[in-house]
C-alpha cells in the first residue's frame, strides 16, 4: 500500500515538472521570435535626403524679404539646419516659425541657437520627415534641398497649403512650375512661388 502511494507522488511530481519544463520552452520560443522580427524604421533613423549646408544669412534675409514676411505669418523651414531661418524671421519680422529637419543633431543646434535668441516663445524646432509633416498652418515655406527633392516634395505642397501661401527656395527651382520671381543674392539665385487657386493638374503630379 505504501509502495502504491509512494509511486503515485512520483508520477505526480514527474507531471508538474514537465508542465513547468514545457511552460518554459514556450516563453523562450516566444521571446526568441520578439528578437527575431525586424524592428520598425522610425524617422529618426532615416537618413537625410540632403546634406546639411547651412544657408548664408543674406542668403536668408533675402529670401524672408521676398516672401515679404510679416508678423501675421506662419514659417515652415523643411530642412531647418542650425535654425536660422526660423529665428531670423521672429527677430526681424515678428514672424512665428516651425523648423523641420529629420537630423537629431541639427535639431539640437537649432534649439541651442534659439535659446540664445530671445524669441524661444515664436519658433519651435521638431525632429520630423518633412514628407510626414502637416504644412497647412503654414503661410510662408523655405527650402534649400535639391531639385528631385524639390520636385517630390511639390505634390504635398500644393495639396496641403492654402491658395496665396508663399514659398521660396535657395538655389533649386520646381521643373516646369514657373515662379513668380526670381532674385540673384551674393552668386545664389532664390526662387518665389505662390500658391495659386486652382492648381493645373500637371503640377500636381
Amino acid at each position: 500500500m505504501k509502495l502504491q502511494r509512494i509511486l503515485l507522488l512520483l508520477g505526480t511530481t514527474i507531471s508538474i515538472a514537465s508542465i513547468g519544463i514545457s511552460g518554459c520552452t514556450t516563453n523562450t520560443r516566444d521571446f526568441e521570435a520578439d528578437a527575431q522580427t525586424p524592428a520598425t524604421t522610425t524617422t529618426a533613423q532615416r537618413r537625410p535626403d540632403v546634406p546639411y549646408v547651412p544657408t548664408p544669412q543674406p542668403v536668408v534675409d533675402a529670401m524672408l524679404q521676398l516672401a515679404r514676411v510679416n508678423s501675421n505669418d506662419v514659417i515652415y523651414d523643411l530642412g531647418s539646419g542650425d535654425g536660422r531661418i526660423p529665428i531670423t524671421a521672429a527677430q526681424r519680422f515678428g514672424a512665428r516659425g516651425v523648423g523641420i529637419d529629420i537630423n537629431p543633431e541639427r535639431v539640437q543646434d537649432a534649439n541651442a541657437n534659439l535659446q540664445k535668441s530671445g524669441v524661444g516663445n515664436r519658433v519651435e524646432f521638431r525632429q520630423q520627415d518633412l514628407f510626414q509633416t502637416d504644412l497647412s498652418n503654414a503661410s510662408v515655406v523655405t527650402l534649400y534641398l535639391l531639385p528631385d527633392i524639390n520636385l517630390k516634395l511639390r505634390p504635398k505642397l500644393l495639396q496641403e497649403l492654402r491658395p496665396g501661401t508663399r514659398i521660396v527656395s535657395h538655389s533649386f527651382d520646381m521643373g516646369d512650375w514657373k515662379p513668380q520671381q526670381v532674385q540673384q543674392v551674393n552668386g545664389s539665385t532664390i526662387y518665389l512661388w505662390v500658391v495659386p487657386e486652382n492648381v493645373p493638374q500637371n503640377l500636381r503630379q
